[in-house]
């Protein structure tokens, strides 16, 4: 089931990618001549001029399964063009792409988009997931009469209320009062099955607990302590959908390296750090696969330790024009910013947690 979902992923991140490289959409150019079936201009070549839609279109099964292969792997030649400058000259790649080299290369979101699905894709594949071995405070027994304590007190306290707004003489306080009498007979039985835990020393979770005196942040913690593989999943599926927030997050920081060079914009800035996060899901699957399929652990450790400085490094040096020097300080101060980046990228993630 793992590598069905794998492969839905991948499959989805390509053609995401893929339309968002190449919008107008459609399979196979053919020859000029005859009216565009889009948006109805003539044509005068074998793509409108108007839209950008392919004059020759396929309507057949074939052509279907051709757009799936075509979207994950081909992205029209780009992809095999571009994936050789992101690894080895990944700031010559920003450099010509900002420049106005386009046609060429994928699109920066296109491969960031790409290389998100598929790295997903392949954690699942390769088993990097949360495990469902953790145990919250709710897989002891004691704690898990507290919290059906908690639950049956709160229905008393709702049937006492619903009572206490009849008259005495209206036929439907019979039944609240019923359910208060369930209650409280369910109480009891939960406090029967939770004196002989107290006596052989579990400790109860309390309903009072304060580990911060903040109520929002203990809010958060209880939902860890109460299903820590649910939050763990909750955490890598948010970290997945909001992982653009790493672009606006690292902006400021590579912002800062640079301040004073005006000829570099925010612009540059944002796809230089695109093209590097989209390298880096890349180098991520390659290691997942190398793990999965009995590399050494300790060097895939080396390997993902040693490679990104390097790549942050080249880019750098090859992006701005820096001489080497330069560039290491520079990719030191940035693997620091990374740091902070990543920290504060968890606590958005944690905070949302907390209060979905």
């Amino acid at each position: 089931m793992g590598g069905i979902e794998a492969a839905g992923e991948l499959v989805t991140g390509g053609l995401l990618g893929r339309a968002m490289d190449h919008p107008s959409g459609g399979v196979h150019a053919g020859r000029g001549g005859g009216m565009c079936l889009n948006c109805g201009t003539a044509l005068i070549g074998e793509h409108c001029h108007e839209c950008g839609q392919p004059g020759h279109v396929h309507r057949s099964l074939h052509a279907v399964g051709h757009e799936i292969v075509h979207g994950v792997f081909h992205f029209e030649g780009k992809f095999w063009r571009t994936l050789p400058l992101l690894a080895w000259r990944p700031g010559d790649l920003t450099r010509r792409y900002i420049a106005g080299e386009r046609a060429r290369f994928v699109s920066p979101m296109a491969i960031f988009l790409f290389s998100l699905f598929a790295m997903f894709a392949v954690f699942s594949w390769a088993g990097v997931t949360p495990t469902t071995e953790l145990k919250g405070n709710t897989a002891k027994p004691l704690a898990a009469i507290e919290e059906e304590r908690k639950a049956v007190a709160e229905r008393r306290d709702e049937a006492i209320k619903d009572r206490d707004k009849l008259s005495p003489a209206d036929p439907d306080r019979a039944d609240e009062q019923a359910r208060i009498d369930d209650a409280t007979a369910r109480l009891k039985a939960l406090e029967i099955a939770a004196a002989p835990l107290r006596k052989a020393g579990e400790v109860p979770v309390s309903d009072e607990v304060s580990y911060t005196g903040n109520p929002f942040l203990d809010h958060g913690i209880e939902k860890w302590q109460k299903n820590p593989s649910l939050m763990l999943y909750k955490l890598q599926s948010s970290g997945y959908k909001f992982s653009w927030l790493l672009i606006p997050l690292s902006l400021p920081f590579l912002w800062l390296l640079f301040f004073w060079r005006r000829e570099y914009k925010l612009y540059d800035h944002a796809i230089f750090i695109i093209y590097s996060i989209a390298f880096m899901s890349l180098l991520f699957i390659v290691l997942s696969v190398a793990s999965a399929v009995g590399v050494a652990s300790d060097l895939v450790q080396v390997l993902a330790m040693i490679v990104p400085f390097v790549h942050i490094t080249r880019q750098l040096q090859q992006a701005y024009h820096l001489g080497w020097p330069s560039a290491i300080v520079r990719a030191v101060i940035l693997t620091a910013f990374i740091g902070i980046v990543l920290s504060l990228f968890v606590l958005i993630l944690l905070t949302m947690g907390a209060t979905g």
